[in-house]
């Protein structure tokens, strides 16, 4: 799916939607192994970004994101609309990434 057909706008400018198919998403579960912590923790005396919780972060949004766009070209979208992203802790050091939106068909105006 093109990337640039993916907003979190409710509409897409230059296009229609043709056919909404609904609410997609993609759920990712993630938790940092003991010597990604460990590593971490030596960032966290030193303060400042802690780029091993970045990097995980990134991945992990990147693949929510995958799944969702997955998702919806398994429905024969060609579009999401309406795209956000939600976290939860569900324990400590574990936590769900969701990235939802509206799957449409679009096409140019």
């Amino acid at each position: 799916m093109d990337h640039s057909l993916v907003t979190t706008n409710i509409q897409l400018d230059g296009y229609r939607v043709v056919k909404n198919l609904g609410v997609v998403r993609g759920i990712v579960v993630r938790s940092r192994s003991l010597i990604g912590n460990i590593g971490a923790g030596f960032q966290i005396l030193f303060g400042g970004n802690i780029t091993l919780y970045t990097q995980l972060c990134e991945q992990t949004r990147r693949d929510a994101f995958e799944i969702m766009l997955q998702h919806a070209q398994q429905l024969g979208a060609n579009s999401v609309l309406a795209f956000r992203y939600d976290a939860t802790e569900i324990m400590g050091g574990v936590t769900e990434v969701l990235a939802y939106g509206t799957a449409c068909v679009v096409e140019k105006i």
